[in-house]
Formats: C-alpha cells, structure tokens, sequence
C-alpha cells in the first residue's frame, strides 16, 4: 500500500503493509544516549501511528482557510483516544483508522516519501512515557512539515508552518507526574513541499532525574493515576420498578475540565436490553417509580426551579406534574399511587439591621431558620395541597400503606440530656388534618410502616428506647452512632430490638411487599453487606454479592428481585441484579470496567493482631501493582480511628488503590472503637479521644513492620481526615515512628472544635459523653494535639477547606502557628471556598496531588514533585 497516496475504502482500516497484529501489548523501550554532562537524551523511537489519510481543505478555502487552521481543527477528540496496536479510530463515511506499530527510518518515524501529493494529509502518532516518580523533561520534535503535539489530551506545542530547508525544532518543557502518560502528535503533510514526511523526537533529561525514571512504550497497561481515578463515565444509581422487570440506571460522565454530564437509562430486566436513554443536558435529579403500572417520576431543576416529570414507558409520554416550583426538594408516592407528597424548603429572612440573635447553637447554621414543610399533589387533578406549616420544619418521614396517614418529624433543642436536640414523631391523619405525638426520642434515624400498616420499622441508636436495644458490659456507654434496627408496635406503642446481638451497624432498611422479610444495608467491620431479616422467625440473613463495599440497594417491592451497587479493591462502583431465590446476581451496569481494563492493580490481603488487651484489631495492606518482596518500600498507614471503619470501597477521597499504584504499601488498621465490630467494641470510641487509637496504631504499625520485613521502617508516613486529620495530630505527638503524617481538617483542640464546629457540641455528646472542657481537663487539654506540639519531632502537612463548618480551619491556624513558632518543620495548604470535603473538580485535583506530593518528598526523597506545585514565589 502507497502511504502517500492511501486509498479508501468503505468499512475497510488503514494498514501499514508491514505490520502484524501480534505487537499487540508488546513493551517496547527507547534508545538511550548520554549528551552534555548532566543531561541524558531519550529518543522516542517507539511510536503507534494511525494513517495518513488525504484531508482536503474546504471548498473557498483560499483566503480564509490556510493548513495551520486545518492543523487547529479538531477532527476528533484527542483526549478521547486510547492508542492500542490493532485497534482503530472510527473515520469518516464508515471508514476507520487502524493503530499500527510505526515504520522507523533513522530514529524518525517515516509517514511517507517525496513523492509529490494532491492533498494535504493527516496521521495520528501516539506513544506511552511511563514515569515512576514526577520527572522533569525537555521535549523536542523536529519535521518539515506541520504538527501539533498533544500530552495526556492537551495541546502543549505546535508547529504550524512547513519548511523546506532545516526545519526548526519545536521544544516544550514537560512535567510528568508519576504515572503514564500519553504524547500524542496531529502531523499535517503539505503536499505543496516535496520533502520526506518524517518526524524525529526525543526527551532531554538532566539531572536529578535519569533514563531510569521513565519508559517508553506503546502499551496502554498502566497503574492509576489521578485523572483516571477522577475522570471518564461512572455508575450513580438505579431504582427498580415495584414488580421488577424494569430499572432506570443514573450514570455521570466527568470530563478532564471537570465538566459532568448526568443522564437515565432504562434496562428491561427481563430480557437485560438497554431500552431507552434520556440525556442531552438534561441532569435530573430524584427518580422514584411510581407504586403502579410502567410510571416513573423524575425531576430536573433550572435556574433554581423545578418541574417534576412523570414518564409513561407504555404510553411513551413524558408528562409534566409540576413546573417551576422554586426550592422543591424530596419527593415520595403515596402506595396507591395517586397523590405524591413533596416538601418545599421556605428560606428564613435575615435581619436587615446586619444583627442576629442566636435562639440556639444550631443557630450558627446558615440554614437553621429555613423551614421544610410538606404538601402532596393530586395525580389526576393536578391540585397541591399544602399539609404543614408552623415555626419548626416537618420533613416527610413515612406514608401509611393505604396512604390515608403521613409521619413527620420535629426537632427542637434539649439542654436537659445528650444528644441536646429532641425529635418528636408526629403522625397525620390525612382526611381530619390532625396530628398526634407518637413519640420523641433524641436518636431516631430512618422510619418505615409496615405494609399491613401495624408496625414501624425504626433504625436509631443502641439508646434509642432506653436500654433494651444496648448489649455492652456494666459501666460502659454504648456508641450512638452504632446504628440498631427495631419494630415498633402501633397498638402497643412497644418496641422490639432487631439487632441488639448483631455486630454490623446497620444502615438503610426497606420491607418487601410481602412483610414477611426486611433488607438492609450493614457496616460489618472492613465491609458494607446486605441481608435480609426474617420477620416470622427473626432470623438475619447475609446476601451473597459481588462487591465487597455495598453502597446501597433497590428493592422491588412486589418482586423476587433487587438491584444493588457497590465497590471494592481494584473495582470501580458497578450495579448488580439479585434474584431473591436463587441468589444469583447478573451485571447490570459497569462503566468504568472498560476506562479500567487496562489498568493494574496490586494485591490486596487482610492482615490483624491483637492490642495489649489481647483483643484482635483488623486491618487490610494494599500491595503496589508491581509489588517485589526482595524490594524495599515505603509505607502508608491510613486511618480514621473515630467512630466508624475504613470500608474497602474503591476510590474516594483517600484512595488506598491510589497511593499504592504510585509505589506505597498501605497499611488500614480498625482500631477500637470503630462501628461493624459489635456495641462492646464500638463502646470504646466513648470518652476516649484517641488515647487507646494511638497507642493501637503505635503497636499495630510496629507489628506489622516486624511482620513485613519489606516495608522500610524509616519511611513509613501517616494520614488521616477529621477525625482521623485529629489521630495524625495525636500521633506526631506522641510518636516518632512516622517519618511524617498528613492532617486533613484535623481538630488541634479538642475545646474550641467542641464550642465552634457547627456539630462539635452534637458530636461530643457522642465522643465525649457527659464530659466538657470543665469536667474533663484530662480529655480536652490533655489529649489535645495543640497543648502537646512541642513534642512533634517529624514533619506534617496540614489541609483543610478555608470554608469548613465541620471543623473549623482554625484548628489547623493554631497547630500550624504553634509549630511554626516552636521552629519544627510543618507545611499548611488551605482550599479557598472548600468545606469539609474538596468538592471542586480543579481544587480536588491540586489537593490529590499535594498529599501524593508531600509523601513522595518524605518517603521517597523526591522533592521535586512538591518544589513544582509549590514553587517559591508565594503561591
């Protein structure tokens, strides 16, 4: 085949004539040579190329279209290819363009002679530089003719000219994060010069770096990174439909500027086809199937105000209920599926004179004064009614079976006794508008009826109902956020503890239709499960599933079927169907499975031992992809040592999958007082405020260096969140194991987070029962990282969102203040417009990588990374 002069055919692939396909994933290296003292020169030899194919300018081109704009016309999106040897670009009028190892002629790739052309023509070349640490390079490209060079999807430099006689080189400094990166280069043939189309490139590498630190190849195997982690199309939710033979899956896409797109897709389950798609920008929001017939209702909100949309699959209409109804929040199907009770958030009105009178703690929020009320809509009319009003808010907590009842709640403040804040549970008779106080509690979650109307399902604290849901020993105060299921008898007023001896905390509980059986979600120490409570013989059943982190579940409600989603090592959230008797589960949705295909994981293993109390502290070690055990490696010991476990979900905020691909082993310790380990166990986080943590993790880390003689006991780094932000405080403190640690928002001082955070005081009632700053000095001062800085030895990083209402930046201003006046060596990073979590795309991003950063600097010796993002110019 003439590469200058290709011929197309339809549904037929450009080929190099002397390639085969076998090359597929075969790890090719760069040639290697020493240039000037310091600096080493890496040809890029190894290339994969796509075309050439003729590309003509556009008609009247002449004056106002020249080859640079053709080279800047994006025929195709770059950041969209994944190059693999014997896979193809999809190309006009049903053509495609096979990726095929390059033709090298002299280190240069060779895309076509002298021979004189009629049209301009396009290729596509790609190749992989895979970095083991963040490197710094200088990227040459020479060629006669045009091109435009592309890294990971952005273009970095471009050559928008031709020249006949010794072309100049395009230059471009790079800084390549470690990872693996993709150079793509757009090459333009003139075909009014009749020079050879080649390109030469190569890397310039000086010192500290070296040709070790970086591969060339043209495999897209790689580890992940954080773009991968961030980017590309997720599952969200599904809900499935009462009798369950249909299923609207939410799925996001996340471009690499951040920009999502959130659309439906509805499954016959059945017959397991994708039926319809609704997307085009339309990001909607709640989906709830109607109680009856093939109807889902959905809604979707625009400059602030929301239509509620009721979708007929039978009829294929889409109907709007309700248009334009500003601040809509949730909204809920009456069973017999005539009316749906909605809520309607009223905003407060601040004071004009620029004064605020506290009426309560919870004051400081915002949005204390806002008001929820509820109202329901008439399906077949179309009239609203509205169902509440007063001075307290009524969020919707259940509807009756036959739809003649609604509960509520109504929470006001309790000085009197913890939790501080008091929940009445009122209940509506819909035809007489009456309301009656069933009960009021202080730590009521979720609420259900029954579905023959008798019983109310109720999850809440071990205390909720005094001491008949609580199982720990004499003297101990159980943890309330240990979470327990009950039924509550209507005739009776009598409640029934469920899970008083079953150790996993529960989570979200929903009857089948049937009331014979309850399903809920549970913490079960390393691992979020499902089961299924029997309600004749109250025996708990554990489902069998395909993820290890269950994220949450979709019942039908008249079916034998439900849908679940969840996550795990090395496994990005994905959906499942479940038959509920033969247990078998069929893959619903995975999109990421195919963004993940190429991406390598290591091992991961649970490893425990036993505290000082002979009690047995559970934990998970994460394995870098290319683990060696004769190698030695650093170490991450990640926690959060509050009052619940770290899952082994995938991804996240401190993503475990993460820091290993980038060379860390990672070390998850539970140590006491986490929930999903049983009320004794989980008891111990009460009053305690990481003293038995950090002693846990001191031994645990110690033990687990013994027993893993390849982790380097001189690189081994700490980091921890909140809570968690609060142990690596504590533990800087008290050790100096730990070559470094890492704080995001962590509380310094346990007083000032208990009197400032929005929830310190709601908090504490919890952590620190009965206990305050005048009755405890030996908690709030003594256990308090900033009455301890002195004794920090090691470095530490500390983040926090400049805007955190949970724990106040403050805590880290003053631990950061104190160190910095004591002279020991402390970095501190605020988040502009952050709260407790970096929600921001870009801001996350930076974040990410400042903690991989940090750690690289003070693990692995490598302060590069950290120098380019934090350059001495006072940023």
């Amino acid at each position: 085949m003439n590469r200058s002069h290709p011929s197309i055919k339809t549904n037929t692939q450009y080929k190099l004539r002397f390639l085969a396909p076998v090359l597929f994933l075969i790890l090719l290296t760069a040639t290697i040579s020493a240039g000037e003292k310091g600096k080493t020169e890496v040809k890029l030899d190894q290339w994969l190329v796509a075309g050439p194919v003729n590309t003509p300018l556009p008609v009247y081109h002449k004056d106002s279209f020249k080859l640079k704009d053709l080279l800047n016309y994006n025929m195709l999106t770059v950041a969209e290819l994944s190059p693999t040897a014997g896979k193809s670009i999809n190309w006009l009028d049903g053509n495609s363009l096979a990726w095929e190892t390059a033709e090298m002629s002299k280190k240069a790739v060779r895309l076509g002679s002298r021979a004189k052309i009629e049209l301009p023509q396009v290729a596509y070349l790609a190749t992989w530089i895979e970095t083991g640490r963040f490197v710094k390079a200088e990227l040459r490209i020479n060629s006669h003719h045009l091109l435009k060079v592309y890294l990971n999807g952005n273009a970095v430099a471009d050559k928008p000219t031709s020249e006949k006689d010794d072309p100049k080189d395009v230059k471009h400094k790079l800084e390549l994060e470690n990872g693996k990166h993709l150079l793509v280069i757009k090459a333009l043939r003139d075909p009014g010069l009749s020079k050879t189309w080649k390109i030469e490139a190569d890397l310039t590498i000086q010192e500290p770096f070296s040709d070790k630190d970086l591969v060339v190849n043209v495999t897209p195997k790689r580890v992940m990174d954080v773009n991968t982690l961030l980017n590309g199309t997720r599952f969200s939710s599904a809900s499935i439909s009462p009798d369950g033979s249909l299923a609207i899956v939410r799925l996001t896409d996340t471009n690499a500027e951040g920009h999502s797109e959130s659309w439906l897709e509805l499954h016959n389950l059945e017959n397991g086809k994708q039926e319809q798609t609704w997307r085009g920008g339309m990001q909607p929001g709640s989906v709830s199937w109607a109680p009856k017939g093939r109807q889902f209702a959905f809604t979707r909100t625009s400059e602030k105000k929301s239509t509620l949309w009721l979708v007929d699959i039978d009829k294929g209409t889409t109907t709007a209920l309700m248009k334009d109804i500003e601040s809509l929040g949730s909204f809920s199907w009456a069973a017999d599926g005539k009316t749906i009770v909605y809520s309607i958030n009223k905003p407060s009105e601040a004071d004009k004179r620029g004064v605020k009178r506290l009426r309560s703690p919870r004051d400081r929020w915002p949005w204390f004064r806002d008001k929820s009320f509820l109202y329901r809509l008439d399906i077949k009319s179309g009239i609203r009614q509205r169902l509440t009003a007063g001075s307290l808010g009524t969020p919707l907590a259940a509807i009756s079976p036959n739809g003649d009842h609604i509960a509520f709640t109504h929470t006001e403040d309790d000085f009197d006794k913890r939790p501080y804040t008091l929940t009445r549970l009122q209940v509506m008779d819909l035809q007489t508008f009456e309301a009656d106080t069933l009960m009021e509690a202080g730590w009521l979650g979720g609420i259900s009826w029954s579905p023959d109307g008798k019983q109310l399902m109720m999850s809440g604290s071990p205390a909720l109902f005094g001491d008949i849901g609580t199982n720990v020993s004499e003297g101990r105060v159980p943890n309330d956020y240990d979470a327990q299921l009950y039924l509550y008898d209507l005739n009776t007023k009598k409640p029934t503890a469920l899970t008083r001896k079953f150790d996993p905390a529960v989570g979200r509980a929903a009857w089948h239709g049937s009331g014979k059986a309850i399903y809920f979600s549970a913490t079960d120490g390393e691992f979020d499960r499902l089961y299924r409570y029997h309600t004749i013989s109250g025996d708990i059943e554990k489902l069998p599933l395909k993820v290890e982190t269950l994220r949450d579940f979709s019942l039908a409600r008249d079916g034998a079927r439900l849908i679940y989603w969840g996550s795990g090592p090395g496994q990005p959230m994905q959906a499942y169907t479940l038959d509920l008797k033969s247990f078998k589960s069929n893959l619903l949705a995975a999109p990421a499975r195919q963004e993940f295909a190429d991406v390598q994981f290591g091992k991961v293993k649970a490893w425990s031992f036993e505290n000082q109390d002979g009690t047995t502290i559970a934990g998970t070690v994460y394995y870098p992809p290319n683990f060696d055990e004769n190698k030695s490696w650093p170490c991450i010991v990640y926690y959060y040592g509050g009052t619940v476990s770290v899952t082994r979900d995938f991804g996240g905020r401190y993503p475990k999958d993460l820091f290993a691909a980038l060379g860390y082993v990672v070390y998850v310790p539970q140590p006491s007082g986490a929930t999903g380990y049983g009320q004794e166990f989980s008891s111990l986080h009460v009053n305690n405020w990481g003293k038995t943590v950090a002693g846990e993790i001191i031994d645990g880390t110690k033990q687990f260096l013994e027993a893993h003689p390849f982790v380097d006991a001189k690189r081994v780094g700490c980091i921890g969140a909140s809570y968690g932000g609060f142990m690596t405080m504590y533990l800087m403190t008290a050790t100096d194991m730990f070559a470094t640690g890492i704080s995001h928002a962590g509380i310094s001082a346990l007083s000032s987070y208990w009197g400032i955070g929005y929830w310190g005081y709601l908090y504490s009632s919890v952590a620190s029962a009965e206990s305050f700053p005048w009755n405890r000095r030996d908690i709030y001062v003594d256990q308090s990282p900033l009455f301890n800085a002195d004794k920090v030895k090691n470095p530490i990083l500390l983040l926090h969102g400049d805007s955190d209402t949970n724990v106040p930046p403050g805590e880290s201003d003053q631990f950061y203040t104190a160190l910095k006046l004591l002279g020991k060596e402390v970095e501190y990073v605020q988040i502009a417009g952050q709260d407790h979590h970096i929600l921001d795309y870009q801001k996350r991003k930076i974040w990410q990588k400042t903690i991989l950063a940090w750690f690289d600097k003070h693990l692995k010796g490598q302060p590069e990374w950290w120098n380019s993002l934090y350059k001495d110019t006072g940023e």
